[in-house]
């Protein structure tokens, strides 16, 4: 242990991948955090009341942390209002907050991108959960859209999970070309629309024809969400990550009435309103 006590929070936020047609390469960080505490208290712990949660080091939080260098001596304390499972980045969130913690903590000046894309198997959540914002994970760089500010979300959970390893394993390695290039000319309309901030761009842009409908069987429960979206006022809905959640999208003013609508039309599932969140992963010294 350092003469000096070191301690470090982390807050990361959550994420929906893919938005619709940008499978794999576009995602948007949401108003749901993760908080992390790490503390130099000579004896390795973690702390959490989420349930489920490893309280050693297979801990996510902690085995991000120790790709960098190792918790010995340290105390984690894990708070999170991410739900865990649910296509909102939950292990995105711990493995940039694992990452960002240590490179601070240690002054390392890591590439916590590269590092948490390798941990986490693919780029969208970590980008959007490591610089916030719309993010879209091109072949050499991220590039980032701040939010635009009549845009808002409501996030819808079903009631039971869908294994991420599942929603992975119904996609099938080749596609019919009309479906890559519908979603092409849909993912860069959707772009062009959050860069302008033209709602009725982003709402015609926001149908997939690559992984939704292969994982219908997975989500039908999400999949009504996203047909009748549109329907009650909303500029539309798109299956957050490997799902079961949902992104439904929506013009600020309309917000309100969307979550009535929802609330009263899938009443097993949680309705949360939310904002679009221009703000990354956050580390403070204490």
């Amino acid at each position: 242990m350092s003469a000096m006590h070191r301690k470090r929070v982390v807050r990361v936020p959550a994420s929906s991948a893919n938005l619709g047609p940008g499978y794999d390469v576009l995602a948007a960080a949401v108003s749901l955090s993760l908080e992390l505490e790490v503390e130099e208290t000579g004896r390795f712990a973690v702390e959490s009341d989420l349930p489920g949660i490893p309280l050693d080091r297979s801990n996510l939080c902690v085995r991000a942390f120790e790709r960098l260098r190792p918790a010995d001596g340290l105390t984690f304390r894990i708070r999170s209002a991410i739900p865990p499972s649910g296509g909102l980045g939950s292990s995105a969130a711990a493995i940039v907050a694992g990452l960002a913690a240590a490179d601070h903590m240690f002054e390392l000046d890591a590439d916590l991108f590269a590092l948490a894309s390798e941990l986490e198997g693919h780029p969208d959540n970590v980008a959007a959960a490591l610089y916030g914002g719309f993010v879209v994970c091109g072949p050499e760089r991220v590039v980032r859209i701040p939010p635009p500010p009549e845009l808002e979300a409501v996030v819808v959970v079903p009631p039971t999970p869908v294994p991420t390893s599942e929603a992975r394993s119904a996609i099938p390695a080749e596609l019919p070309i009309a479906d890559a290039v519908h979603n092409i000319g849909a993912a860069a309309q959707l772009v062009l629309g959050l860069e302008r901030a033209d709602l009725s761009l982003i709402a015609s842009a926001l149908r997939d024809r690559i992984h939704q409908p292969r994982r219908k069987h997975l989500y039908p429960r999400s999949l009504e969400v996203v047909e009748t979206a549109p329907k009650i006022g909303a500029l539309g809905a798109t299956i957050s990550g490997a799902g079961p959640s949902v992104l439904v999208w929506c013009e600020w003013q309309q917000t309100g009435q969307v979550v009535e609508q929802l609330r009263a039309r899938f009443p097993d599932t949680v309705v949360r309103r939310l904002n679009f969140t221009d703000l990354g992963a956050d580390v403070r010294a204490l």
